[in-house]
């Protein structure tokens, strides 16, 4: 009997998580990422795979052909760091001050090119073709609009029929639990940023000036009165305020005040209508206290929406793979956002996510992602692997 990708990704353990710890201790950010791509090339040297890298970013992809024709499938693997000062063991700690892998990406490299190596070894087998996506610049740099540019996917020839990927999470689940769900899985992301302008004065005689301070405190509270009130609570947004800025001294009125926000939806409906309202509230605000305005909305990300069919084969693919109580499926979607959304918004897509909370924590209460704190359990690597080579192989089965 042929060996299961479960058992030949388990054998691969020792290799997946040297991988893993080569890349968390040389962590870099964005997308120019070249001492991670030359440990990727390394990694992926001697499989029989069509390779290509980046132009203004330092991909990897990767065409494995299928022994047989047919169609393609998409794999994605990010690769980025964030600027977060990491905190934990010192055997395991970044190596570069000020960056660390702490959303796990690391693991996604780690899991992909394991994937590759699984399905390598059975290329002959295979009904087609499979892309395997490494890529920079996830961590808002837009990465995967930049690689869907230059081409990934039309890799193999032909579009993808489906795509997948896979997110560890350091907290919330329990290690080695795979979620997923059909329809939105990950929020859309919007950046706020707005100068409100008048003229500056003593505090004792604002008469004589104009304070665009009380304005500006007005904005914040409007906005997240516009939230509540022209929003259907079952599509929810989020609208937080991160940074305001203002004054130089308790009796000087500023002649500026700054603020800048993050805008989190689950339709395209409410993430179109946002930015129209958001700047309309701003500007109007501006407008009734004779003050002037300059608002900058981003729309950074759409939603992560998963196809209802490849959701539904990513569940049951896990279920089977590794038993009905190591997968269920996700009651609602997580309000962070992913630029995996570039490719679902051009091919049925799955995200999947994977419960890596290392034993010795407690899920409810251990660092989440981008923590300083988070930990992730390299448990996880070889069954990450296995999952993504499962589904490549199945729905070219299909």
């Amino acid at each position: 009997m042929a060996e299961s990708l479960r058992d030949a990704a388990a054998g691969m353990r020792d290799d997946l998580v040297r991988l893993r710890r080569d890349v968390h201790r040389e962590p870099e950010i964005g997308l120019d990422l070249p001492r991670t791509q030359e440990k990727v090339l390394r990694a992926l040297d001697d499989l029989p795979l069509e390779i290509t890298t980046g132009r203004r970013l330092t991909s990897v992809t990767a065409v494995l052909r299928g022994g047989r024709p047919g169609p393609a499938v998409l794999l994605r693997g990010d690769m980025d760091a964030l600027p977060v000062t990491e905190r934990g063991d010192a055997d395991l700690v970044s190596g570069v001050p000020g960056v660390m892998h702490a959303c796990g990406h690391d693991l996604h490299t780690a899991m992909l090119a394991g994937a590759a190596r699984l399905l390598a070894d059975r290329r002959e087998s295979l009904p087609g073709d499979v892309v395997f996506m490494f890529q920079p610049g996830e961590e808002g740099h837009h990465g995967a609009r930049f690689m869907i540019e230059e081409g990934v996917l039309d890799a193999a020839g032909e579009r993808p029929v489906a795509a997948y990927a896979l997110h560890v999470i350091s907290a919330g689940l329990p290690s080695g639990l795979f979620t997923t769900r059909g329809g939105p899985m990950m929020a859309a992301a919007d950046r706020l940023r707005v100068a409100v302008r008048g003229a500056g004065g003593h505090g004792a005689l604002p008469h004589l000036a104009k304070d665009p301070l009380p304005a500006a405190c007005e904005m914040v509270i409007a906005l997240q009165t516009m939230v509540t009130r022209e929003f259907d609570p079952f599509d929810p947004v989020v609208l937080t305020v991160g940074t305001f800025n203002a004054g130089t001294g308790d009796n000087v009125i500023p002649e500026e005040v700054r603020f800048a926000g993050t805008v989190r939806s689950f339709s395209d409906a409410a993430h179109l209508k946002l930015k129209d309202r958001a700047v309309e509230v701003v500007r109007g605000i501006a407008a009734a206290h004779g003050l002037r305005v300059e608002v900058e909305y981003a729309q950074d990300f759409p939603v992560t929406v998963n196809d209802a069919a490849e959701a539904a084969f990513a569940g049951d693919t896990a279920g089977e793979l590794f038993g009905p109580d190591r997968f269920f499926v996700a009651p609602q979607p997580l309000p962070a956002s992913e630029d995996f959304s570039f490719i679902g918004g051009h091919v049925p897509s799955a995200f999947v996510s994977l419960g890596a909370c290392p034993p010795d924590r407690d899920p409810a209460t251990a660092a989440l992602n981008h923590s300083p704190d988070a930990a992730f359990d390299e448990a996880v690597l070889p069954d990450g692997a296995a999952l993504l080579a499962e589904l490549a192989e199945r729905r070219l089965h299909r």
